[in-house]
């Protein structure tokens, strides 16, 4: 049983703003912002998260993690030693505790030229305190947290590019510090978790098939490749997107080149409780990372300058 959390809150970055949005709200159509916030002068935000109560963000720039008030005064910040000179090729990101009293950081530093390799702290969330750091065997580009809804472990996704995806988690341990586990994979890059906390999905890095394992251990619980959807593996493939629709129900993109190399993608929906096909969702969006799935029947699109609209699935309208 899921139990009662705070609203899931997402950000789109806008006109030199962050704007907030609650998507745990009844209903569809397009969602409007409940919160405006305005990064310091100068700093071009990377990527933000919002606490539940809608009073404070949190973001990282190239070179520092920042807390400001939506009246913008700045709460605090954490600057990245030494500051970097790359302009590219590093996208330092960060998450919100499901209980909201922590900041994960990540910190791609080996490609920032920082020396050593990446970081993944853990900040206080009212003073930007570490209270924790994990230096990490990766040479990462960014990486994606994804927070488990049930008992609040983080996931990471760690890309580095050519070279595969790496797959870690952190548990609160017996002595109140966070335990680290890395997955024994380089090629699967982790797609969500499911609502429940039973499982998650990962697409093969090399975009082969979806995989789904059991949390925490990882487990497989099966498999599904190209093949299985109907189309030539010689053709078509995996995208890195998708995610869970509901407890029940997962979505798997399939894309490809038509004539004229044209891009196709179509979504696929799973049985997760029986590992097979379960129809398709019919979605309209120009790609396929703009379509978000929330877990409860809906999904979001849009893109990162938008408003984003909400489909419910039960409804099959906007």
């Amino acid at each position: 049983m899921i139990s009662v959390r705070p609203p899931k809150v997402i950000t789109r970055h806008r006109d030199g703003a962050i704007h907030a949005y609650v998507t745990d709200s009844a209903g569809a159509g397009t969602l409007e912002p409940v919160a405006v916030f305005r990064p310091r002068p100068g700093d071009e935000v990377v990527e933000s998260v919002v606490r539940p109560d809608l009073q404070r963000v949190v973001y990282t720039t190239l070179n520092d993690v920042v807390c400001v008030t939506r009246a913008g005064d700045v709460v605090w910040t954490v600057a990245f030693e030494p500051r970097s000179e790359q302009p590219h090729g590093h996208r330092p990101g960060c998450a919100l505790s499901l209980d909201g009293r922590n900041v994960w950081v990540y910190r791609p530093d080996a490609m920032a030229g920082r020396g050593g390799g990446d970081q993944w702290v853990v900040h206080d969330a009212d003073s930007g305190a570490v209270i924790a750091r994990r230096e990490l065997e990766t040479v990462g580009h960014g990486a994606f947290h994804h927070v488990h809804p049930v008992d609040g472990s983080i996931y990471l996704d760690i890309g580095e590019g050519q070279d595969g995806s790496v797959i870690c988690r952190a548990a609160p341990g017996a002595d109140g510090e966070p335990e680290f586990v890395t997955y024994p994979w380089w090629d699967r890059c982790l797609i969500g978790l499911s609502p429940d906390g039973e499982q998650f999905m990962t697409v093969d890095h090399g975009q082969a098939d979806v995989a789904f394992h059991r949390h925490p251990s990882g487990d497989v619980l099966f498999t599904l490749p190209v093949e299985a959807f109907g189309y030539d593996p010689e053709e078509s493939f995996v995208e890195w997107s998708g995610g869970y629709l509901s407890p029940e129900l997962a979505v798997v993109t399939l894309g490809g080149e038509g004539q004229g190399e044209e891009e196709w993608f179509r979504h696929h929906l799973i049985d997760v409780q029986t590992g097979t096909l379960d129809g398709e969702l019919v979605v309209e969006a120009p790609n396929p990372y703009e379509v978000v799935p929330l877990g409860d029947g809906s999904w979001l699109t849009g893109g990162s300058e938008e408003n984003p609209v909400r489909w419910s699935h039960a409804l099959g309208l906007a």
